[in-house]
């Protein structure tokens, strides 16, 4: 069993390998983070671990600018995620790495990174400027039947996003050359289907490629289905996530 020890990022989204995270970072614990990662020699990753929040807030109270006065101040590196932070995040997660990390006027930072290898948490550090965690490196184990399943999610995918995107706008996948790799595939669609954060989760944490696929093919299916019934709706992007506020 390969483990690390990581800073750890929480959001209220969930991280693919292969995904590209933009994050705006204004908290002052997260700005600690990036500050210790800009420590690493710019030849060497720069990495730290995403989780999905299971319980909990992206943003303490306490951060400037939160419209309620009133709100009891909440101040350390685990603040909102109650008095043992293990319990308020989801246990599988993404590392992270980032490419870019550039430090604004104002000490805020804009970060670019990309999602690389799947982790489950173990333990939770608050003692330091920000959370740090001992995770373990999850294989990608490619299951049985993968290629065969992702060749019916991607058509299954390119429906999805015909209906998605309306029929007076172009489909997505124009222009657009999509993966034939398995895992590539698995993790492609999880990112860009419009599915809620548990949703989501599962997809991240499911034992093998197969069973993502699987698992991606009926949800397909089902929003397709759904999708049916809607007006038309906007365009979204294969490989980008919204900006993440921490």
């Amino acid at each position: 069993m390969t483990t690390v020890r990581l800073p750890l990022f929480p959001l209220n989204s969930v991280l693919f390998p292969g995904l590209v995270l933009p994050l705006n970072v204004f908290e002052e614990r997260y700005r600690a983070m990036m500050r210790e990662l800009l420590k690493t020699p710019e030849d060497e990753p720069r990495r730290f671990a995403v989780v999905a929040i299971r319980d909990g807030h992206e943003v303490a109270p306490s951060a400037p600018g939160m419209p309620d006065p009133t709100t009891a101040v909440q101040r350390g590196p685990a603040a909102g995620f109650g008095d043992d932070p293990v319990n308020a995040f989801h246990e599988v997660g993404c590392i992270a790495d980032a490419a870019t990390i550039r430090e604004r006027e104002d000490g805020t930072f804009e970060v670019l990174a990309t999602g690389t290898t799947r982790v489950r948490l173990r333990s939770v550090d608050a003692s330091g400027e920000f959370l740090t965690a001992e995770l373990e490196e999850l294989p990608e184990d490619p299951g049985d039947e993968a290629g065969a399943l992702a060749e019916g999610v991607l058509r299954a995918f390119r429906q999805y996003q015909k209906r998605l995107a309306g029929a007076r706008e172009r489909s997505l996948s124009t222009g657009t050359e999509l993966p034939d790799e398995p895992s590539v595939v698995s993790y492609l669609v999880a990112a860009a289907a419009m599915l809620d954060v548990p949703s989501k989760q599962r997809l991240l944490q499911a034992p093998d490629t197969a069973s993502r696929l699987r698992d991606e093919l009926k949800l397909l299916r089902t929003e397709t289905a759904i999708i049916r019934s809607l007006p038309s709706l906007p365009a979204t992007e294969l490989t980008r996530s919204p900006t993440s506020l921490n």
